[in-house]
């Protein structure tokens, strides 16, 4: 009788999900990844997962971090690591926060996978476990995102990785300097092609193909790019590219206005599960690890609401912590699939999410890490998107890359303070990346950026 009371007039008789406890399979996974959350394993491997996304930042390369440690004792690296914000010991302030500024807020988001960590967030209850009371908003479009955190609607927001950086440039709208707290996720984009080509695998042969991604200045866009330049097709002259929110990608590819498209999941895996496209590549298949999406906020919202925004970090790190286990997946993908967040079938999200998908072709694929939610803002990710925006003419002139990179994504703040407290900054943050083959040295970035047969620099 503790869950059923069929003789109780005020209470309702909830028959919805596996335990009868609940209104939806969506709550009752809700419930139980609040169960996880709260068990002192969970709690302390968030806790070692958050400090370790602060040291993983500040040393990239771990022999480093063990000198740097054995140098000056562990007392002395977390103190000085924890005077810095946001890069701070999240251990230290989730014990001694500070006064919340603003607890009411506003965070935007498009519904696709690449939010994860930023929507679960909302119902397992991670923002208001830190004295917040967050409205996660779903938003139609990428420039509307924009425009929201530019009129302060937003106080944070989901940002594909290079809004950011675009945004503090002052590239496609007014200067604004903003920030980059997290990555949301890594890896999670396809190209998808509609049914009718699959016998056109070879990117050669895609000349007059009308693509879409979802945004100018996205991971997407400079992903396409860079495939079809390196089969040697110059993506401003032999195919079309056009901007199409995520949610209409699919109408578009059933309707014939478009040949395919770079877009981020579910809407890759909506085609193949709609049966009018199949996934031609992973975009890890292109660069593992690659960043897509962010979570971030203006500069001047930091610094007004230092604590809001510690608060506002420890959430959204938390919610990555849980997503990065593979034995939650299934569980997140009930969570955030309803109509108030991905307004997806809970199979398509599920196959994103767990990496056991069929890829349209009359294959069953097992990929794990086709998605990832590694937070770290690598600054050498923001140095080869500023290569890219080069490349294609985005941006014009010379480019600081690493100035801007370092302003944006918050990465060495805890340096300053080391050197402050007589330490030597760890050297770091900058990490080579493969991508198609090609090794990118971000201390070699102006080179690179020219290196290319195909761009219009």
């Amino acid at each position: 009788m503790a869950l059923f009371d069929p003789y109780d007039a005020d209470r309702p008789l909830t028959m919805h999900c596996a335990c009868g406890a609940h209104a939806s399979a969506a709550d009752h996974a809700a419930a139980e990844l609040r169960t996880r959350s709260e068990s002192a394993e969970f709690q302390a491997y968030s806790d070692n997962f958050i400090e370790a996304v602060v040291m993983k930042a500040l040393f990239p390369q771990d022999a480093v971090r063990r000198r740097f440690l054995r140098a000056v004792g562990r007392n002395t690296a977390m103190a000085a690591i924890g005077s810095v914000m946001p890069l701070a010991s999240l251990q230290a302030m989730a014990q001694d926060k500070g006064a919340i500024e603003k607890k009411s807020l506003k965070i935007g988001f498009i519904p696709i996978t690449c939010a994860t960590p930023l929507i679960m967030a909302h119902p397992l209850g991670f923002y208001q476990k830190q004295g917040l009371d967050v409205q996660v908003v779903k938003t139609a479009g990428w420039a509307l995102i924009r425009d929201k955190m530019l009129n302060k609607e937003y106080d944070a927001t989901h940002f594909l990785s290079p809004m950011p950086l675009a945004i503090s440039m002052g590239a496609g709208s007014n200067a604004v300097p903003m920030n980059v707290a997290t990555i949301q996720n890594t890896n999670g984009q396809a190209i998808t092609l509609a049914v009718k080509h699959k016998d056109k695998r070879d990117p050669r042969q895609w000349k007059g193909f009308k693509f879409a991604v979802p945004f100018e200045y996205s991971m997407h866009n400079f992903l396409l790019r860079y495939y079809v330049a390196e089969a040697g097709l110059d993506p401003d002259r032999d195919i079309q590219i056009r901007v199409v929110p995520p949610p209409e990608m699919v109408a578009n590819l059933r309707a014939g206005n478009i040949d395919g498209y770079l877009g981020p999941d579910p809407f890759n895996q909506r085609a193949v599960f709609e049966e009018v496209g199949f996934l031609h590549l992973l975009t890890k298949d292109l660069w593992n690890g690659h960043p897509c999406c962010a979570f971030g906020t203006s500069t001047e919202f930091i610094q007004q609401n230092p604590n809001t925004f510690a608060a506002l970090y420890r959430a959204v790190l938390t919610a990555a912590a849980m997503a990065r286990r593979a034995e939650n997946r299934e569980l997140i993908a009930k969570v955030i699939s309803p109509a108030a967040y991905l307004n997806q079938p809970e199979t398509v999200v599920a196959q994103v999410l767990t990496g056991k998908f069929a890829d349209g072709l009359g294959n069953v694929m097992n990929v794990p890490d086709r998605a990832d939610f590694d937070p770290i803002p690598w600054q050498s990710m923001a140095v080869w998107i500023l290569t890219q925006m080069q490349r294609w003419g985005y941006v014009k002139g010379d480019v600081d890359y690493k100035q801007l990179a370092e302003k944006v994504f918050l990465l060495t703040d805890a340096k300053k303070t080391m050197a402050q407290l007589g330490m030597t900054p760890p050297q770091g943050a900058y990490p080579k990346f493969t991508i198609m083959g090609k090794v990118f040295d971000p201390e070699k970035a102006k080179a690179y950026s020219k290196s290319f047969a195909i761009g219009h620099a």
